[in-house]
């Protein structure tokens, strides 16, 4: 329903096209295709009543609380507006290092391709080096993080990101060899190390659990800004210093992410305070391997991601293809549309909150709204890669198809910024804090056997038959995280805390 209104909404600004004042607009824009420019006027439209209503009318219920209680000056309400003070500026610590880190990961994905193209090396061998490291290292890099420190290991991918982006300046194709190889391990540092220090941080200071969620909310609406703001400016550092500028942007900006990262305190895998210098490297990483395999509630966690994220990355390889395999008029402004999905998953985080919050209204026990939630928003994302299938397998007896298809993409994103803060809370719900960074990078080797099912599917299938499959693989995944339902809602507070 949601693409189909999309859709509409697309073929409305469509109709506009016949007046006058539509073509003085169209004159004062870039000289992209019409469909383009709607498409971005839509989303940003859309990104506009996101952002404002959610300010507007949603209001998380501690803090309508605290204005309910406001003129009764008790000890006990000052002493919650005080955490809510200190909570707000952890959450802006946390969040101002990650968007500074992901701000630099944008840069350089955005034109690695086209940098390693200027250089006339073999392009396939460097990302499937990259691949294979972060596959090999995943199983023994989460423990490392977990026993010698989750601020030293944010240290270590600040460093190991200085040092490849430098490696990057080099034409030595050993040399980019090696910086693959760094960068599957700065990879793996990258989704384990901050998320580990941050949860444990969080209840260290003693937050409520449910305040995780406006972290991992701010996280993913954060993500997809400096993805749209790491496109321009990556552009503009391109056009002035060449196919380098990205990356040597990336190398200021992990700079000052290693700077702010210095502030932070430490924090370890452990149970009680001082465990970690007691448990060995072995230790860390046996005990990771256990707790995953024997409590049913962090594989089945771990499967649910693994699935859901693989089917994201799978579509990844797939919406530039697809969208130039239509011809559509006036062909496809990749980085245009890059910014339009990157916007619909900025609204997505933007949601999360009030969604999950009318879930738990209206649906479910506040115990098990992240799970549900999670299921119906997989569901959502089924649903929305079940067009692509439907309209590429009968595209000559359906009308507006790429349409429909580009509302469709819209949506999958904007799920991608439900689902991660989604994801991110129930990870911190699930996973003991102790062995958190061991058993978020474990998670990664069933991700990366899924990406790998997935893009070895696009070289070998149809691409209508490519998103029957991350459709089931979103399917598969809202129904296994359904399970967790009438699972256990709570996690003993002795396995998340010292």
């Amino acid at each position: 329903r949601i693409a189909s209104v999309l859709a509409g909404l697309l073929r409305s600004a469509a109709a506009s096209d016949v007046h006058a004042d539509s073509d003085i607009l169209f004159g004062f824009l870039p000289d992209w295709p019409r469909w383009t420019i709607r498409l971005l006027m839509t989303m940003g439209a859309v990104l506009a009543v996101a952002l404002i209503g959610t300010n507007v009318l949603y209001t998380p219920e501690d803090e309508k609380d605290l204005q309910v209680t406001e003129g009764r000056a008790t000890r006990a309400k000052t002493a919650t507006k005080n955490l809510h003070a200190e909570f707000d500026a952890f959450r802006r610590q946390y969040i101002a290092v990650y968007l500074v880190i992901m701000l630099a990961d944008w840069m350089q994905g955005t034109h690695m391709y086209t940098l390693y193209l200027s250089y006339g090396v073999n392009i396939s061998a460097l990302f499937l080096t990259g691949f294979l490291s972060g596959a090999i290292f995943a199983p023994f890099l989460g423990s490392a993080v977990d026993k010698f420190g989750r601020k030293k290991s944010c240290i270590v991918y600040c460093v190991l990101e200085i040092i490849i982006n430098v490696l990057e300046h080099s034409t030595n194709f050993q040399l980019l060899l090696l910086g693959r190889v760094l960068g599957g391990i700065s990879t793996n540092l990258l989704f384990s190390a901050f998320e580990s220090w941050m949860t444990t941080e969080h209840r260290h200071r003693g937050f409520p659990d449910a305040w995780l969620a406006r972290t991992y909310s701010a996280a993913s609406i954060g993500n997809g800004t400096m993805a749209i703001l790491a496109g321009i400016i990556a552009q503009v550092l391109e056009d002035r210093l060449g196919h380098i500028g990205p990356f040597q942007g990336a190398i200021a900006l992990t700079v000052l992410a290693l700077v702010m990262v210095t502030r932070w305190e430490e924090n370890y895998g452990e149970e009680h305070a001082g465990d970690h210098s007691k448990s060995s490297l072995y230790h860390q990483f046996t005990e990771g391997w256990r707790a995953t395999l024997t409590d049913s509630h962090i594989w089945r966690i771990g499967m649910t991601q693994s699935l859901s994220e693989g089917a994201m990355y799978t579509f990844v390889f797939m919406w530039v293809p697809t969208l130039l395999s239509m011809e559509p008029e006036g062909g496809v402004p990749t980085g245009a549309i890059f910014s339009g999905l990157m916007m619909a998953v900025t609204v997505g985080g933007l949601l999360f909150q009030p969604f999950e919050s009318f879930v738990s209204k209206y649906f479910i026990s506040e115990a098990y709204a992240s799970e549900l939630s999670a299921s119906l928003i997989y569901v959502l994302a089924a649903v929305s890669m079940a067009v692509p299938a439907y309209c590429l397998s009968n595209a000559s007896s359906t009308g507006h198809c790429f349409e429909n298809i580009l509302a469709s993409f819209m949506v999958i994103e904007m799920c991608v910024g439900l689902f991660m803060p989604v994801a991110g809370t129930l990870r911190s719900k699930y996973v003991p804090d102790a062995l958190q960074g061991g058993i978020l990078n474990i998670f990664r080797l069933p991700l990366n056997a899924v990406v790998v099912a997935g893009t070895h599917a696009t070289d070998v299938l149809e691409p209508a038959q490519v998103f029957v499959g991350v459709s089931a693989c979103f399917l598969a995944a809202a129904l296994l995280q359904a399970t967790l339902i009438s699972g256990k809602a709570t996690i003993d507070a002795n396995k998340k805390k010292d």
